[in-house]
């Protein structure tokens, strides 16, 4: 593409983005570095609407520095995101903190070094907080540039070469949240609003859109799991989880499942699993015991199953 013709496109983007832009989020209002990081790690894979009204200014009143995220206890974290899913990207944050509790680093390079900050993060960081000329490359955005360049069998590489070089230099922050909220708003997996779309005039996939958004069917993994009920004076057993799908977090104990102690049964997703969640009554559980009520679990880091399982059961 000409470079008259990129440059007219950067500066329609930039126009859309003033007039039609969500700036209304929070993080984007804001200079402070940690609150930034914070939004991006808790955006991966989990809607803007749920982030915003339920954890992102939860989170930041509990830990509100990353000095205070540092000093903080590994379950008060996990605690604090309990709901959220996806535990890992708690027990990384803490971790990141505890590496750096005065500030993130500065380059690319640096912030890839840390726990669970990848090319997405790292760059979002460096071009949202630190208002650097840097490519951010998320699936909205990847979509925009396929469509815009016309790359049908194009691989990560490439989208991020491109995207890298349509970065408007002198706005690189407001121009990679515009194409972020252009495949948010416009640029839309199925039916995309041409007609509405600021790149347009200049997009060379704009007659066959549905050529770039082509994905292979996910496939997901069956899974069936035995819990056990254990209650006492009115609180319920948990253990540590030290496995990987809620490592850390407080469950419900594991149990062999016998069929005359079978309470009840229900569905559970969990990243690429699809879960059967058995439940069954059992007098006593092995190993360290935590012990709590309804009330003391609604603020520990308890999982999401868990939570789940004994909703699931008072409706029984």
């Amino acid at each position: 593409m000409k470079a008259n013709n990129l440059y007219d496109a950067q500066q329609s983007l930039l126009v859309w983005y003033q007039n039609c832009g969500r700036h209304d989020l929070p993080w984007r209002n804001t200079l402070d570095v940690y609150c930034v990081y914070v939004s991006e790690i808790m955006l991966q894979q989990t809607q803007v609407k749920r982030v915003m009204e339920e954890y992102y200014f939860q989170f930041l009143a509990k830990f509100p520095t990353l000095q205070a995220l540092a000093l903080a206890e590994e379950a008060e974290v996990l605690a604090a995101w309990s709901g959220l899913g996806y535990y890992s990207r708690a027990r990384n944050l803490h971790a990141t903190a505890k590496l750096c509790p005065q500030n993130l680093p500065q380059t690319l390079h640096e912030l890839l070094s840390l726990p669970g900050i990848g090319s997405y993060t790292a760059s979002a960081i460096c071009s949202f907080a630190y208002h650097q000329k840097v490519g951010v490359v998320d699936t909205n955005i990847e979509r925009v540039i396929k469509r815009f360049f016309a790359l049908v069998s194009s691989g990560k590489n490439e989208v991020h070469a491109l995207a890298e070089a349509f970065v408007h230099a002198q706005e690189p922050r407001a121009h990679n949240l515009a194409l972020m909220d252009l495949g948010s708003l416009v640029c839309l997996p199925n039916n995309p609003k041409c007609a509405e779309c600021p790149l347009e005039m200049s997009c060379k996939g704009k007659k066959e859109p549905e050529l770039y958004t082509k994905k292979a069917k996910k496939v997901y993994e069956s899974l069936e799991l035995f819990y056990g009920i254990c209650e006492k004076n009115g609180e319920i057993a948990l253990v540590k989880c030290n496995q990987n799908m809620y490592k850390g977090m407080l469950e419900l104990p594991r149990v062999d499942p016998l069929e005359e102690n079978f309470l009840t049964a229900f569905k559970h997703s969990y990243t690429k699993y699809r879960l059967t969640v058995n439940l069954y009554k059992c007098d006593d559980v092995a190993g360290k015991v935590f012990w709590y009520n309804h009330e003391e679990m609604q603020n520990a880091a308890v999982s999401s199953l868990t939570k789940k399982a004994l909703n699931f059961l008072q409706k029984v």
